[in-house]
């Protein structure tokens, strides 16, 4: 490609690049707060790996809050230099206080969907008893704690649609406090359930009680930092004490795996899904409840694909998966014949990739994805096509769950120019009707997304998503943040968010590249950015930015990338191995240290994506591209604002405190490597939103000064 040439820089070119921006120009070097170090050094097979800031991963500890006080202290002074910094927040706030609806669905004869009036730190869950009723608040998170950092994390209506289980996590956590409200008087029943990270439950077919999943009880000192290992689905009868809760299955042979159960609608059958920690593959069993003296037989035994249930009508149990297509596909089968010689296809796999699939009203919903975007297909029960689904535009759906008898069901779409709509879909006529739609104070006329495709190192097609003013002119002065994830079947799909209609009204353009490892295509696109192929992963992201760069919509000095959880881990590594690329990044709550991930939290269960550092071969790919570990001394790397947040128990905040410490340690040039380290806040979900806009109020400062906007 003829852009490779360009981007052969040597090291003075580099830094001359880096240093066009206020950050560097305007700066000396700083000094950066003493890390607590230790002199650990670890043996992997043979080979030795210092690891001297280990007293990190506690982030309770002295020195840590100690450390973490200076760096952010450090981060507020660096911030306070950008310009016009108090009205960013300004923006960032009218642009959030708009009216949002989402999560409508229906269950029994009552309606229920989540409320924002614009500046609620947390979303309201309304009650409708029809349609064109008034609404009523059912759980008002709000009112759990003042500063909005308790939320509602997950629930599910009874089968009579009389009862609601509902969970409240505290500060971003992902440990779940099960309630159980009525739903006609807003009371609670006594029962409460702990030690769950599931984010539903599912109801007995009598609503007398519901099966969830558990951990084991974890010590008091490792709340935050506790393997998710052990898990066991236990029934819970109302009224009783969760003590006297019955085991219903659990893998004393794998205590790495994860299940979870599911009671059938109109069936007496219970599906159990076990996910052995590859993405993309689980085994199924199944429990005949009519019957009190059976017992859990298997369904499918080996992991090998992914098969989710989508209703069971009499003994015939629907499947989406992706046995035998990639891309996926419907079957059918006899659950007292299970065999493989027994199965029935109902819808073929497709060129677009299958997503998710519901049945309702005597219809098959198929909800695929064709290029990153959303598409929607209704069938028969049998396979036969009735017709699209017309959506508003190229954006992304999230449907509701709907019920066998419902005549119809709701999803909400949105794009990055679209603000979010929430429509009703008539299941027999394949109509849809906006219902409900807040006013954003953005103008969507004046934007425009457009869907670019370009070449990977190795000639692989990456389609990216590039958002931004109407009439951009490619002269490669444009501001731009470049996103991705690229991992665990995971797509990345367009969507409103007020931050991305800030930047682009700022001038900014918005880039979003599909990296291999997502969903985009099916398995084998995840497939090929898991365990040994990760690099093809760092490697997409860095053709996106090379694409942006030759065909101008931007430049070096004016290019800042950004990623999340397993998106922070892309930034590290393509940070590392492409310094001179990028005029500014931005990690977020990011898996820095590939050699230790797997020791905390969910951890155990990311090793089927990247592997483990316990296999000799496998810690080897890992060793080659972990953030913490790549690390150069010396390097003049670009400006970087690390982000993570204290009570991250998905992703310990260690990871991000660790690679901040080192990367401080081995930055050569003026550039700053700044921290900020929320309080009361995890990995993202549940998130109040005034921490929302304070948090991208700084990050939009940061690349103020960074970009030179």
């Amino acid at each position: 490609m003829v852009l490779a040439k360009n981007l052969l820089l040597t090291g003075g070119a580099a830094l001359l690049l880096c240093a066009q921006t206020p950050l560097v120009k305007n700066m000396k070097r700083i000094e950066y707060p003493p890390a607590p170090k230790t002199d650990q050094i670890d043996d992997y097979h043979g080979s030795k790996v210092a690891d001297p800031y280990r007293t990190l991963e506690n982030a309770d500890s002295p020195e840590t809050q100690k450390w973490i006080d200076e760096e952010n202290a450090l981060t507020a002074s660096v911030l306070a230099q950008a310009p016009d910094r108090e009205k960013i927040r300004q923006h960032l706030t009218e642009l959030w206080n708009y009216e949002t609806f989402g999560g409508f669905f229906k269950a029994g004869d009552r309606y229920f969907y989540f409320h924002n009036t614009g500046l609620q730190n947390q979303s309201v869950l309304n009650v409708l008893d029809s349609l064109t009723g008034s609404p009523r608040v059912l759980i008002d998170p709000n009112t759990y704690r003042q500063d909005g950092t308790a939320a509602l994390n997950g629930q599910t209506v009874s089968w009579n649609g009389r009862l609601m289980a509902y969970a409240v996590a505290q500060a971003g956590s992902d440990w779940n406090e099960w309630h159980v409200r009525e739903v006609s008087t807003g009371k609670d029943l006594p029962d409460v359930i702990l030690w769950s990270k599931d984010e539903s439950v599912s109801w007995a077919t009598d609503d007398t009680g519901f099966y969830y999943a558990r951990f084991p009880e974890a010590p008091p000192d490792r709340l935050l930092s506790v393997s998710s290992l052990n898990q066991k689905i236990y029934y819970h009868r109302l009224g009783n004490d969760q003590k006297a809760d019955r085991l219903v299955y659990e893998r004393t042979d794998h205590s790495d795996w994860l299940s979870g159960a599911g009671v059938m609608e109109g069936s007496n059958v219970l599906m159990i899904d076990t996910f052995p920690g590859v993405y993309g593959q689980n085994l199924l069993a199944w429990r005949d409840l009519a019957d009190p003296a059976s017992k859990v037989q298997d369904l499918i035994a080996a992991p090998e694909h992914e098969y989710s249930p989508i209703a069971v009508l009499g003994t015939t149990l629907y499947l989406r998966t992706n046995d035998g297509a990639p891309r996926g596909r419907v079957i059918a089968l006899d659950l007292h014949r299970p065999d493989r010689a027994h199965w029935k296809e109902i819808v073929p796999q497709r060129e677009e990739t299958l997503e998710d699939v519901y049945m309702a009203g005597d219809r098959l919903l198929l909800s695929y994805m064709k290029d990153a975007h959303s598409a929607a297909v209704l069938t028969t029960l049998e396979g036969e096509a009735v017709g699209d689904v017309e959506l508003p535009g190229l954006g992304t759906v999230s449907w509701s769950a709907a019920r066998l008898r419902d005549r119809e069901m709701f999803y909400t779409f949105s794009g990055y120019t679209i603000p979010p709509g929430v429509y009703r879909l008539d299941l027999q006529t394949g109509k849809s009707t906006l219902i409900r739609q807040g006013k954003a104070a953005f103008d969507a006329n004046a934007f425009e997304t457009r869907q670019i495709f370009y070449q990977s190192k190795d000639g692989t097609r990456i389609p990216m998503f590039v958002s931004a003013r109407k009439g951009l002119k490619l002269d490669g002065s444009n501001p731009t943040l470049l996103y991705a994830y690229g991992g665990f079947d995971i797509a990345v799909t367009p969507g409103y968010t007020p931050y991305i209609a800030a930047w682009m009204e700022m001038g900014g353009v918005m880039a979003v590249a599909n990296l291999r490892g997502g969903s985009e295509y099916g398995e084998a696109w995840h497939q090929a950015g898991m365990r040994e192929k990760k690099q093809n992963v760092f490697d997409d992201f860095i053709a996106a930015a090379e694409t942006l760069i030759a065909e101008r919509y931007t430049s070096t000095p004016k290019l800042a990338i950004f990623g999340a959880s397993n998106g922070g881990l892309l930034i590290g590594a393509v940070l590392n191995q492409r310094s001179e690329l990028f005029g500014a990044a931005m990690p977020a709550v990011g898996v820095m240290d590939m050699l230790r991930f797997h020791k905390f939290g969910f951890g155990a269960q990311w090793t089927g994506e990247y592997g483990s550092p316990d296999n000799p071969q496998e810690f080897k790919v890992l060793r080659a591209y972990s953030p913490l570990h790549n690390i150069k001394i010396g390097t003049a790397y670009p400006p970087v604002l690390i982000t993570t947040a204290d009570h991250d128990d998905r992703v310990i905040p260690g990871h991000s405190l660790k690679y901040a410490a080192a990367l401080q340690a081995a930055q050569e040039g003026p550039a700053p490597i700044l921290i900020r380290v929320e309080t009361r806040a995890g990995h993202g979900a549940g998130k109040p939103v005034s921490k929302l806009i304070d948090e991208w109020a700084d990050r939009f400062a940061f690349l103020r000064l960074a970009l030179k906007m």
